[in-house]
């Protein structure tokens, strides 16, 4: 049987916003217009060569339910949290955190200007190990593998696997793919994808055509595909060139209740983790 192939559900495009001390962001995901997609509940972009723009950074704040993944393009990033963990993400770098029970932490850039890039992404925990202990998978760029999928396709495989390759990102239950694509233009690419995860694919230099030959969808830099379901993707470049995010992961089907930097199952604990918070027990 021959596997079939995944078609664009839907386009959004990023939409300006400001968080922690005025960082200023484009949100692709968690947005009136695309509020979450099973199991991904935000992703952000951050970029500027502005350091007013990013230098107030992201000082102490909560997380608790989810986990948090930021991968650096450019720049440098410092985070610390109140337990003692500390730690520095530079270009080409990865934290995937699993903030579990609950952590308290910040990210704070490591310069005053130059180019700041990268990309914030927050997946959801099942309601099983959403009060699991808190952890941090700190990865340089040099564990990260860059492969070819094809003529004038290179990947950076961040979680899941590509090309032969495995990502440094382990034990994450949903199961993710994470690969960052480049594309020389007019070449083509087709990947395949687990057919139960939820996918999209984030264009962010260029532009790129996804879908069937006969029915894709022609996104540029600033947008995301939802994908239908399907067992394998293409994605085809024209005159200019494409640098895009793949994602996929396992949903989890299970309610979401959620209140700014806590996300859990039901508004009781919500209401726990920000009472936990107040009273510093948080964590």
């Amino acid at each position: 049987m021959t596997a079939s192939e995944r078609r664009v559900a839907r386009v959004v495009t990023g939409q300006p916003t400001s968080e922690g001390a005025g960082v200023r962001l484009t949100r692709m995901i968690g947005t009136p217009e695309l509020d979450h997609v099973d199991p991904f509940l935000l992703l952000d972009e951050f970029k500027s060569d502005r350091g007013d723009d990013y230098v107030a950074g992201f000082p102490d704040h909560p997380h608790r339910g989810f986990e948090t993944v930021t991968y650096m393009l450019a720049g440098s990033m410092r985070h610390e949290d109140h337990v003692g963990n500390q730690g520095d993400l530079g270009p080409g770098s990865v934290q995937w955190m699993t903030a579990g029970r609950g952590i308290v932490h910040s990210e704070m850039p490591r310069q005053t200007d130059g180019l700041l890039w990268g990309f914030q992404l927050w997946v959801n925990l099942p309601a099983r190990d959403k009060m699991t202990a808190p952890r941090y998978q700190d990865i340089p760029p040099e564990r990260i593998p860059e492969v070819t999928l094809g003529g004038g396709v290179r990947a950076r495989v961040i979680a899941g696997e590509a090309g032969g390759a495995r990502g440094p990102v382990e034990g994450i239950v949903t199961r993710p793919l994470y690969l960052d694509v480049s594309m020389t233009p007019r070449s083509h690419l087709v990947h395949g994808l687990p057919a139960r995860h939820n996918a999209f694919v984030h264009v962010y230099e260029g532009g790129a055509t996804v879908g069937p030959a006969e029915s894709g969808r022609a996104l540029r830099a600033g947008q995301l595909a939802l994908l239908g379901e399907g067992e394998r993707l293409g994605v085809a470049t024209g005159g200019v060139a494409a640098r895009f995010l793949l994602v996929a992961a396992r949903p989890l089907g299970e309610p979401v209740a959620r209140y700014g930097p806590f996300v859990m199952n039901t508004r009781e604990e919500i209401a726990q983790a920000v009472q936990d918070y107040q009273q510093g027990t948080f964590g």
